[in-house]
């Protein structure tokens, strides 16, 4: 009898993604061979060097995707990102853009992911600005939690309250605790002055000037009394410059000091 003849298989030529398969798996392996360098404490550049070679096949930063970013400028953020670009994907400090990323005042929170093969992903969440803060020359944006933001030039004030005087950004969430109690003053508020780094004074729309004693709770007590008596007799727009609400249950009016016409005459030359 004659022997069978042998079938040969036919080896199919890779294609793409037996490619990309391929390289997944050398790329497991070297990050794996890079995971233990770090554990058994090999030096860093000897890890990277080992890494870099992960950044050969292709896993390397060659994108940056920035997400949320809305009033902020969005430069810094992908300075901070592309310092990475020479380095091997997995091997990106995640937590250590992250940590750059949160010195903004801009940054309430931000998160730093790898998408493979090549895209370093920052996703940020911004605060919003509330307030504006003045102290001294500087004019700044500060956020509900009295954070800054950052510098605002005068000329693009937004239509926001004004905080004024050292330490009022910090106190900002106290300021706003006291008028929610009173929206109606609230939305009649044109600026409010950190006095002596204890209590508020407040600058109506209608031009008085109220001096809130000190402390939240007496603060909102004297106020709150205060709008009562003015919506039962009308207080404000009549031409008291200042209430001094700092004595419980008082509310002490100053009147705009008198125009002295003689002296006025006299200054202008006339007898």
């Amino acid at each position: 009898m004659g022997r069978k003849p042998t079938r040969k298989k036919k080896v199919q030529p890779k294609g793409p993604a037996d490619k990309l398969l391929r390289g997944s798996i050398i790329a497991f392996f070297i990050i794996f061979g890079v995971a233990i360098l770090f554990v058994l404490g090999v030096p860093q550049s000897a890890a990277r060097s080992v890494g870099a070679a992960l950044g050969g096949l292709g896993f390397r930063v060659n994108n940056v995707d920035v997400v949320g970013i809305d009033a902020m400028d969005p430069d810094p953020v992908y300075r901070i990102a592309l310092e990475e670009r020479e380095t091997a994907l997995p091997l990106v400090d995640v937590e250590g853009v992250r940590d750059q990323l949160m010195d903004f005042g801009y940054v309430r929170d931000a998160r730093v992911s790898r998408r493979y093969p090549d895209t370093l992903v920052i996703d940020i969440v911004e605060r919003t600005p509330k307030a504006l803060w003045q102290d001294g020359e500087r004019l700044m944006l500060v956020d509900e939690e009295g954070v800054v933001l950052g510098r605002v030039p005068v000329a693009e004030m937004p239509d926001l309250p004004l905080l004024l005087g050292p330490g009022a950004n910090r106190n900002y969430p106290q300021l706003q605790r006291i008028l929610d109690r009173e929206p109606a003053l609230a939305s009649q508020l044109a600026s409010a002055r950190w006095v002596g780094a204890r209590r508020w004074d407040l600058n109506v729309a209608t031009g008085e000037i109220l001096a809130l004693p000190e402390g939240e709770k007496a603060a909102s007590d004297a106020l709150a009394a205060f709008m009562r008596n003015d919506r039962a007799n009308p207080l404000l727009g009549i031409g008291v410059k200042r209430y001094d609400l700092r004595i419980e249950g008082q509310a002490i009016a100053r009147m705009p000091e008198p125009v002295d016409t003689y002296r006025e005459e006299g200054a202008n030359g006339s007898q």
